[in-house]
This record gives structure tokens, sequence and C-alpha cells, in this order.
């Protein structure tokens, strides 16, 4: 909690615009600031921090979730073809239609857009794998069929980047290397019920995810609804997956690294005790990210995405070599 403190202030503190403490201090309690100061902290730093925040958290419960259920350390988000679904649809959004769309007499554009086309391809990945669950009883065979979706829906991201112009490639391109800044405070409200409603869905089933970690048959044993509990398992995850994804782009790694860090840390596999130490380690992971992608004096953001990958390969080789058992 003390890192996340740290971390929290250095989110609102620093960035591209030097903001003297006083004003920081004026901008949160109400007090004297200037008016840009203002619109900097409370429009764009404060959003972004409760943007990466419960992006982390979501990203990393739903890589623990998805080791847990598959069996598999090398298990992510990512794995199920949701976080392709909603490439996809930013690339139809951004490639095909050019960034604008007419729906009747609304005109959706820019972001908006691109979110709405994104959440759209994952949830369609998302009603996918759950029909392909009640035919596939085998979680290796789900595995695979999430993985056919992944390579489906790059190949047709492939085409239409092949048919696009410059532009849409290179606005496409700028999506996918991730960002926590583009959720503002009118957008903040519904991306946070979401993905605290996907969290909670998960906690309530710690019971399942406890059981599963001794197998299938034990978890029958115990009279646990396996096909149910994984079902709405699936369906938390890719509906985490797809918020995250729709909002702030394709944000690799968390889901991957976070939860072996918890582990390591904490030496168990009680779910009791790895989601609330994978929910405040995704949580400072993402804030991190954030924080260094934004360095103080510099006009440009980095890309959250290479950042991920930079710290957290350096974690995973470390967390291996001390425990080979992961």
């Amino acid at each position: 909690m003390c890192l996340f403190a740290v971390l929290a202030f250095c989110t609102i503190a620093f960035g591209s615009t030097n903001i003297p403490f006083s004003e920081i201090v004026g901008a949160l309690t109400g007090g004297e600031c200037s008016d840009t100061s203002h619109f900097i902290i409370i429009e764009s730093r404060i959003p972004q921090l409760v943007t990466a925040a419960l992006g982390g958290t979501a990203l990393g419960l739903s890589g623990l979730v998805m080791q847990t259920i598959f069996s598999n350390p090398l298990a992510d988000p990512s794995i199920l073809g949701v976080n392709s679904g909603a490439s996809l649809g930013a690339a139809i959004a951004i490639l095909l239609l050019g960034g604008s769309f007419m729906a009747g007499e609304m005109l959706l554009s820019g972001f908006m857009l691109t979110a709405l086309f994104a959440l759209a391809g994952a949830v369609i990945v998302i009603v996918l794998l759950v029909v392909c669950s009640t035919f596939l009883h085998n979680n290796l065979m789900l595995l695979i069929a999430g993985v056919m979706i992944s390579y489906l829906t790059s190949s047709v991201v492939s085409l239409l980047s092949f048919y696009s112009t410059d532009y849409g490639v290179q606005s496409y391109v700028f999506w996918g290397l991730g960002d926590f800044s583009a959720v503002t405070s009118d957008r903040l409200i519904p991306y946070s019920i979401s993905i605290l409603a996907g969290v909670c869905s998960i906690i309530l089933l710690v019971k399942p995810l406890n059981a599963l970690l001794l197998g299938e048959d034990y978890a029958k044993s115990l009279g646990i609804r396996l096909r149910s509990a994984r079902t709405t398992l699936l369906l938390s995850v890719g509906w985490l997956s797809a918020i995250v994804t729709a909002f702030c782009g394709p944000i690799s790694f968390i889901g991957l690294a976070v939860p072996h860090a918890a582990r390591f840390l904490f030496s168990t596999s009680n779910h009791r005790t790895l989601i609330p130490a994978t929910l405040l380690l995704g949580c400072n992971t993402a804030l991190l990210c954030n924080v260094v992608s934004h360095l103080p004096g510099s006009n440009i953001a980095l890309p959250v995405n290479s950042l991920t990958s930079l710290l957290g390969v350096p974690v995973v080789l470390y967390l291996l070599i001390r425990r080979k058992n992961i």
C-alpha cells in the first residue's frame, strides 16, 4: 500500500507539465490554483491514475484466473483471443471505416468509435468461446480454439492493413501501443463500474478457483458445478480484457507477469491470498508504467506496451531463476 501511495502521488505530481506542489494541493483540496493546473490534475492526471490502477488490477486478475483454469503458467488474457477480437474491432473502425461511422443521425468518430468497435469485437469472441465451451469440455481443446481465433483475427487485421491508407495504418499502430490517458473524466464512471463488476464476479468464485488447483475430479467431488463456474470465469475474464483493451488498447504482459510475482512474494497458491495480492501488484505495475511513460519534462508519452515488457521480462526471468517450479 505504501508503494501504491507513492506511485499515485507521482502520477498526480509529475508529467510533461511541471506544476508547483502548492497548486497540486490546491487542486486536490479545492484551494487556490490556476485554471490550467486544476484542469491538468482533475481532468487528466486523476483519470489516468484511476484508469491505470483499475486496468492493472483487471489484467493481473485475469491472468491469475487464466493460469488456474488452464493449469498453464504461460496463460494470460490474450490467449483466448479476446484481445485479438478487440484489435479486430479497432482495425475495422480505423482501417476500414476511416475513423468515422454514421448510425442514423448520430456520428461516431475518434476514440468513441474505436472503443465501441473494439468492445464489440471482444464481446463477439467471448460469445464464440462460451459456445465452444459447451461443446469442448476439455480445457486444452478450448485453449486451442482460443489460439485459432487469435490467428484468424490477426489474419483479417493484416488484410485490412494491406488495403488501408498510410494514415489509417499509422493510427492503428498508435492505438496498439497502449495508453492509459485516453479515458477522460466523463468516460471514467462507466469504465470503473464495468471493471469493478468483473472483479467482484471473480472474487465470488474463489472457492471453485482453489478447488481447480487440485484437479477437475476433486472439484466435482466437492459439489462444484465445474462447467457453470468455468463459463462464468471465462465471461468475467473476457469482459475485463475487453473493457481494458477497448478503452486503453491492448496492454500486454501484466496478465502474465503479475500472478507469478504474487505467488513468489507470498509463497502460496491459495486464491484467498493471491487475489488481493494480484490486484495490488497489478495496480502498482500499471501505475509504474504510466509514471515512466509520462516522464517529467517530456512532451510525448512513451508507449505503455513497450514499458510493460521492459519492466516485466526481467522480473519473470528473475523469478524463474529463483524458483524453477513456478
